[in-house]
Protein backbone atom coordinates (compact mmCIF):
# COMPACT_ATOMS: atom_id res chain seq x y z
CA UNK A 1 0.00 0.00 0.00
CA UNK A 2 1.30 3.44 -0.93
CA UNK A 3 1.90 5.62 2.12
CA UNK A 4 -0.06 8.83 1.86
CA UNK A 5 2.60 11.58 1.79
CA UNK A 6 2.20 14.75 3.84
CA UNK A 7 3.54 17.77 1.94
CA UNK A 8 4.60 20.77 4.04
CA UNK A 9 5.46 23.88 2.04
CA UNK A 10 7.64 26.70 3.36
CA UNK A 11 8.43 30.17 2.07
CA UNK A 12 12.13 29.49 1.64
CA UNK A 13 14.98 27.24 2.78
CA UNK A 14 15.43 29.08 6.09
CA UNK A 15 11.78 28.60 6.99
CA UNK A 16 11.95 24.96 5.93
CA UNK A 17 14.96 24.38 8.18
CA UNK A 18 13.15 25.88 11.17
CA UNK A 19 10.02 23.88 10.44
CA UNK A 20 11.96 20.65 10.09
CA UNK A 21 13.83 21.36 13.33
CA UNK A 22 10.52 21.63 15.19
CA UNK A 23 9.43 18.31 13.69
CA UNK A 24 12.78 16.69 14.53
CA UNK A 25 12.69 17.83 18.17
CA UNK A 26 9.05 16.76 18.62
CA UNK A 27 9.81 13.34 17.14
CA UNK A 28 12.90 12.94 19.31
CA UNK A 29 11.16 14.01 22.50
CA UNK A 30 8.31 11.66 21.74
CA UNK A 31 10.63 8.65 21.70
CA UNK A 32 11.78 7.21 25.00
CA UNK A 33 15.34 5.96 25.02
CA UNK A 34 17.60 6.02 21.98
CA UNK A 35 16.49 7.99 18.90
CA UNK A 36 18.05 6.52 15.74
CA UNK A 37 18.37 8.87 12.77
CA UNK A 38 19.78 8.29 9.28
CA UNK A 39 21.20 11.45 7.73
CA UNK A 40 21.35 12.63 4.12
CA UNK A 41 23.95 14.55 2.17
CA UNK A 42 23.17 17.65 0.12
CA UNK A 43 22.93 21.41 0.58
CA UNK A 44 19.64 21.49 2.49
CA UNK A 45 20.89 19.21 5.29
CA UNK A 46 23.97 21.44 5.58
CA UNK A 47 21.68 24.42 6.21
CA UNK A 48 19.91 22.34 8.85
CA UNK A 49 23.22 21.30 10.44
CA UNK A 50 24.26 24.95 10.66
CA UNK A 51 20.95 25.87 12.27
CA UNK A 52 21.24 23.10 14.87
CA UNK A 53 24.83 24.09 15.62
CA UNK A 54 23.73 27.68 16.32
CA UNK A 55 20.67 26.76 18.39
CA UNK A 56 22.06 24.42 20.98
CA UNK A 57 19.67 21.80 22.26
CA UNK A 58 19.97 20.31 25.73
CA UNK A 59 22.88 17.94 26.26
CA UNK A 60 20.59 15.07 27.26
CA UNK A 61 18.83 15.34 23.89
CA UNK A 62 22.08 14.75 22.01
CA UNK A 63 23.06 11.94 24.35
CA UNK A 64 19.99 9.96 23.24
CA UNK A 65 20.48 10.45 19.48
CA UNK A 66 22.43 8.00 17.38
CA UNK A 67 23.28 9.17 13.87
CA UNK A 68 23.64 6.90 10.86
CA UNK A 69 23.75 7.65 7.13
CA UNK A 70 21.52 6.91 4.17
CA UNK A 71 24.48 7.02 1.80
CA UNK A 72 28.12 7.90 1.55
CA UNK A 73 30.59 8.61 -1.22
CA UNK A 74 33.53 6.22 -1.38
CA UNK A 75 36.09 8.74 -0.18
CA UNK A 76 38.04 9.20 3.08
CA UNK A 77 36.19 10.99 5.92
CA UNK A 78 38.33 14.15 5.55
CA UNK A 79 37.50 14.48 1.84
CA UNK A 80 35.28 17.43 0.93
CA UNK A 81 32.85 14.97 -0.73
CA UNK A 82 32.34 12.92 2.44
CA UNK A 83 28.82 13.13 3.87
CA UNK A 84 30.24 12.25 7.27
CA UNK A 85 32.93 14.91 6.95
CA UNK A 86 30.34 17.55 6.06
CA UNK A 87 28.15 16.61 9.04
CA UNK A 88 31.19 16.67 11.33
CA UNK A 89 32.28 20.11 10.13
CA UNK A 90 28.85 21.71 10.25
CA UNK A 91 27.25 19.89 13.20
CA UNK A 92 29.17 17.34 15.25
CA UNK A 93 32.10 19.66 16.01
CA UNK A 94 29.63 22.11 17.58
CA UNK A 95 27.36 19.92 19.72
CA UNK A 96 27.94 17.73 22.79
CA UNK A 97 27.26 14.39 21.13
CA UNK A 98 29.23 11.33 22.30
CA UNK A 99 31.54 9.85 19.67
CA UNK A 100 29.95 6.43 20.15
CA UNK A 101 26.61 7.86 18.97
CA UNK A 102 27.97 8.50 15.48
CA UNK A 103 27.93 5.49 13.16
CA UNK A 104 29.55 6.45 9.90
CA UNK A 105 29.93 4.53 6.68
CA UNK A 106 33.61 3.79 6.02
CA UNK A 107 33.92 5.31 2.58
CA UNK A 108 37.67 4.84 2.54
CA UNK A 109 37.30 1.05 2.30
CA UNK A 110 36.74 -0.85 -0.91
CA UNK A 111 33.10 -0.18 -1.86
CA UNK A 112 31.87 -3.74 -1.39
CA UNK A 113 33.65 -4.04 1.93
CA UNK A 114 32.21 -0.71 3.09
CA UNK A 115 28.65 -1.80 2.21
CA UNK A 116 29.03 -5.19 3.92
CA UNK A 117 30.59 -3.64 7.01
CA UNK A 118 27.77 -1.12 7.37
CA UNK A 119 25.12 -3.79 6.98
CA UNK A 120 26.74 -5.77 9.79
CA UNK A 121 26.94 -2.64 11.94
CA UNK A 122 23.26 -1.82 11.38
CA UNK A 123 22.19 -5.31 12.39
CA UNK A 124 24.43 -5.24 15.48
CA UNK A 125 23.05 -1.93 16.70
CA UNK A 126 19.45 -1.99 15.46
CA UNK A 127 18.48 -5.63 15.08
CA UNK A 128 18.18 -8.09 12.22
CA UNK A 129 15.78 -5.79 10.37
CA UNK A 130 16.81 -2.30 11.50
CA UNK A 131 14.03 0.17 12.14
CA UNK A 132 15.19 3.79 12.12
CA UNK A 133 13.11 6.27 14.07
CA UNK A 134 13.75 8.80 11.29
CA UNK A 135 15.33 8.60 7.84
CA UNK A 136 16.15 11.97 6.27
CA UNK A 137 16.33 11.98 2.48
CA UNK A 138 17.08 14.38 -0.32
CA UNK A 139 16.16 14.03 -3.96
CA UNK A 140 18.12 14.92 -7.09
CA UNK A 141 16.53 16.57 -10.08
CA UNK A 142 16.83 13.15 -11.77
CA UNK A 143 14.61 11.62 -9.09
CA UNK A 144 17.37 9.75 -7.25
CA UNK A 145 17.38 9.44 -3.49
CA UNK A 146 20.05 8.20 -1.08
CA UNK A 147 22.48 7.01 -3.77
CA UNK A 148 20.01 4.93 -5.76
CA UNK A 149 19.92 6.48 -9.24
CA UNK A 150 17.37 5.83 -12.00
CA UNK A 151 19.78 3.74 -14.08
CA UNK A 152 20.24 1.39 -11.10
CA UNK A 153 16.70 1.52 -9.72
CA UNK A 154 16.77 -2.27 -9.34
CA UNK A 155 19.18 -1.84 -6.39
CA UNK A 156 16.28 -0.47 -4.34
CA UNK A 157 14.54 -3.84 -4.08
CA UNK A 158 17.54 -6.05 -3.39
CA UNK A 159 17.37 -8.23 -0.29
CA UNK A 160 20.16 -6.27 1.36
CA UNK A 161 20.39 -3.28 3.67
CA UNK A 162 23.37 -1.67 1.90
CA UNK A 163 24.58 -1.75 -1.68
CA UNK A 164 27.30 -0.26 -3.84
CA UNK A 165 25.91 2.31 -6.28
CA UNK A 166 27.51 4.26 -9.12
CA UNK A 167 26.96 7.90 -10.02
CA UNK A 168 25.76 7.93 -13.65
CA UNK A 169 27.92 10.88 -14.77
CA UNK A 170 31.09 10.69 -12.71
CA UNK A 171 31.26 6.95 -12.14
CA UNK A 172 31.96 7.62 -8.46
CA UNK A 173 31.18 4.63 -6.24
CA UNK A 174 28.87 5.14 -3.30
CA UNK A 175 27.40 3.10 -0.48
CA UNK A 176 23.64 3.41 -0.09
CA UNK A 177 20.84 2.07 2.03
CA UNK A 178 18.20 0.19 0.07
CA UNK A 179 14.43 0.22 0.22
CA UNK A 180 14.61 -2.66 2.68
CA UNK A 181 16.20 -0.33 5.25
CA UNK A 182 14.49 2.94 4.34
CA UNK A 183 10.93 1.63 4.11
CA UNK A 184 11.17 -0.07 7.50
CA UNK A 185 11.57 3.32 9.21
CA UNK A 186 9.04 4.76 11.63
CA UNK A 187 9.30 8.12 9.87
CA UNK A 188 10.82 9.27 6.59
CA UNK A 189 11.27 12.92 5.65
CA UNK A 190 12.34 14.41 2.35
CA UNK A 191 14.05 17.82 2.56
CA UNK A 192 13.81 19.41 -0.89
CA UNK A 193 14.53 22.92 -2.08
CA UNK A 194 14.88 24.52 -5.49
CA UNK A 195 12.85 25.03 -8.65
CA UNK A 196 14.93 22.38 -10.46
CA UNK A 197 13.25 19.70 -8.30
CA UNK A 198 9.67 20.91 -8.90
CA UNK A 199 8.83 18.64 -11.84
CA UNK A 200 10.00 15.49 -10.07
CA UNK A 201 8.16 16.52 -6.89
CA UNK A 202 4.93 16.98 -8.87
CA UNK A 203 5.25 13.69 -10.73
CA UNK A 204 5.91 11.68 -7.58
CA UNK A 205 3.43 13.30 -5.19
CA UNK A 206 0.69 13.24 -7.83
CA UNK A 207 1.63 9.68 -8.82
CA UNK A 208 1.90 10.47 -12.51
CA UNK A 209 2.80 7.63 -14.87
CA UNK A 210 6.42 8.82 -15.21
CA UNK A 211 6.97 8.52 -11.44
CA UNK A 212 7.81 4.82 -11.83
CA UNK A 213 11.22 5.75 -13.27
CA UNK A 214 12.39 7.56 -10.11
CA UNK A 215 13.86 5.86 -7.04
CA UNK A 216 12.37 8.59 -4.83
CA UNK A 217 8.95 7.28 -5.85
CA UNK A 218 9.77 3.97 -4.16
CA UNK A 219 10.00 5.55 -0.71
CA UNK A 220 6.98 4.03 0.99
CA UNK A 221 7.42 3.33 4.73
CA UNK A 222 5.25 0.29 5.37
CA UNK A 223 4.37 1.12 8.97
CA UNK A 224 5.52 4.72 9.19
CA UNK A 225 4.90 8.26 8.01
CA UNK A 226 6.24 10.08 4.96
CA UNK A 227 6.68 13.86 5.00
CA UNK A 228 7.86 16.09 2.17
CA UNK A 229 9.40 19.32 3.49
CA UNK A 230 9.43 21.63 0.46
CA UNK A 231 10.26 25.24 -0.16
CA UNK A 232 7.96 27.20 -2.49
CA UNK A 233 10.30 26.72 -5.44
CA UNK A 234 10.29 22.93 -5.10
CA UNK A 235 6.50 22.92 -4.66
CA UNK A 236 5.61 25.39 -7.41
CA UNK A 237 4.08 22.73 -9.71
CA UNK A 238 1.83 21.16 -7.09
Amino acid sequence: MQTEPIALIFENKDHLVRGFTEYFIKLGNGKSGVFNVALSGGSTPVAWFNYLAQHHLKDDFWERIHFYWGDERCVPPHDSDSNFGIAKKHLFDHIPIPDENIHRMYGELLPGEAADRYEISLRQHLGQLPVFDLVILGMGDDGHTASIFPHEINLWNLDKLCVVATHPQTGQKRVSLTGMAINAATAVAFLITGRNKAERVREIINQETTAVFYPANLVNPQKGTLHWFLDKDAANQL
